[in-house]
């Protein structure tokens, strides 16, 4: 039986991804191209939780990115 895939879904999984490489890219440390990926992985974090209507996860990436805009700012 096959499942239609959620678009929801889709962006989930490449904002883990893509939040993963940034991990790895912070323990390389490739700096500061892992900022740029962090902020693409909360982007499509903070639209799944838009999708969602979930608003802790949207909170919790504007966070988020506050914090690394700031760090970011201040390096």
């Amino acid at each position: 039986m096959l499942t239609k895939i959620k678009f929801v879904d889709v962006v989930k999984w490449l904002a883990t991804v893509i939040q993963l490489i940034g991990y790895g890219m912070t323990g390389l440390n490739l700096i500061p191209y892992n900022i740029y990926i962090f902020f693409v992985g909360i982007f499509l974090w903070f639209a799944v939780g838009f999708m969602w209507k979930d608003k802790a996860i949207m909170v919790v990436h504007v966070g988020a990115f506050i914090s690394l805009l700031i760090g970011y700012l201040n390096a």
